[in-house]
């Protein structure tokens, strides 16, 4: 993601401690916390969509013989647990920080949500798969398939829906943030948002699928192309799970911003009068609204107590400002690499002396 520019006076001009920090250019990209309330409404649509669906599909495959339309099936279920498990990640992360958890909550919706794409979709695309290679190895009959069209008509137009209420709330992230749409499904830590999003399109591709396959074996009247859509629909599945649980799992590991906001945390800092060098930097990303920054930086030798507690305060204040989302800031006064600690008992030059020697003279020499 990347962010916006803030302009104000040049750097070192003295600001009132605790006062506004410099307005920030208007710009499209601001990270801001991501509201969870708009993502429990994305997966309860998801949700409800699924859950109609599975016992249809159920019906319809078991009518037809359709082994593809019993994998849609198995997809529906998976989806419904899915959101299932979504809808307990964002209630189980908003708690708020305690004593046993002092950073909060936030990267419980991870588990869950690794939980989900790697048992309920990887569980949905075996079976898919292994009941597509049964139909190929072993042929099967095709019972009536209107049944089966029209669940697959109507399965359609709600997982569309679902679809669209994904893609809306994506597309008014994208304008708030700026970053193309590819960009922030890449980066984004607001798991429902991704899942739900590659859950629908997965749906609508699974259900094209499915038709196809009806229609290739009742134009056929082979199992084969049911067969071979079953086993599409598990390879769709498959990576759906691939891709939501490797993501999960960098987050869940600990993923440090975006190169692009890395380097706009690093001059931001750099305009806070009395720090002259970010000596090191580190970032992680705790949840859509829960950003840790902790950084080593080297303040002006001549700055008193006061002035390093103040620039402290200053640099946790423009940092939130132009990236809401950042909750904790953490700053530890370091003197630069090149320099040299000087001991206590340092002479008026900067150097140690010798301590007087047991024959030392009355002024301490040899």
């Amino acid at each position: 993601m990347a962010s916006d520019e803030i302009t104000g006076g040049p750097s070192g001009t003295p600001r009132v401690p605790g006062g506004p920090a410099d307005a920030p250019v208007p710009a499209p990209e601001r990270m801001e916390p991501v509201k969870a309330p708009r993502s429990a409404l994305t997966v309860v649509a998801a949700a409800l969509a699924g859950l109609g669906l599975a016992a249809a599909k159920a019906v319809a495959g078991v009518v037809s013989g359709s082994s593809a339309m019993l994998s849609e099936a198995a997809h529906s279920v998976a989806g419904a647990v899915t959101d299932v498990l979504l809808l307990t990640a964002l209630r189980r992360s908003a708690g708020p920080a305690d004593e046993e958890h002092p950073l909060g909550r936030g990267p419980e919706r991870y588990v869950w949500a690794m939980l989900a794409s790697v048992a309920v979709f990887a569980g949905a695309a075996v079976y898919a798969v292994h009941d597509g290679v049964r139909t190929l190895v072993r042929g099967g009959d095709l019972g009536d398939p209107l049944p089966s069209y029209i669940v697959l008509a109507v399965a359609t137009l709600l997982e569309g829906c679902s679809l669209w209420t994904g893609v809306r709330q994506l597309r008014g992230e994208v304008a708030r943030f700026g970053p193309p749409a590819r960009r922030y499904l890449r980066y984004t830590p607001d798991t429902p948002v991704r899942a739900v999003a590659m859950e629908d399109a997965a749906a609508v591709s699974g259900l094209l699928l499915a038709a196809g396959g009806l229609a290739g074996a009742q134009l056929t009247g082979s199992p084969v192309w049911d067969g071979i859509a079953s086993i599409l629909i598990g390879l769709l599945l498959g990576y759906v799970a691939w891709v939501l649980g490797r993501h999960n799992a960098r987050l869940l590991v600990g993923r440090p911003l975006p190169p692009r906001m890395r380097r706009a945390v690093h001059e931001e800092l750099l305009t806070v009068p009395h720090i002259v060098e970010v000596l090191e930097l580190t970032t992680l990303v705790q949840g859509p609204a829960g950003i840790l920054i902790a950084a080593k930086v080297n303040f002006r030798d001549v700055a008193s107590a006061e002035q390093v507690e103040w620039a402290c305060d200053d640099a946790e204040e423009q940092l939130r400002q132009r990236f809401p989302a950042i909750r904790r800031v953490y700053l530890d006064p370091t003197p630069a690499v090149h320099r040299t600690r000087l001991a206590p008992d340092a002479g008026p030059q900067g150097l140690v002396e010798d301590p007087p020697g047991p024959d030392a003279g009355p002024t301490g020499t040899r």
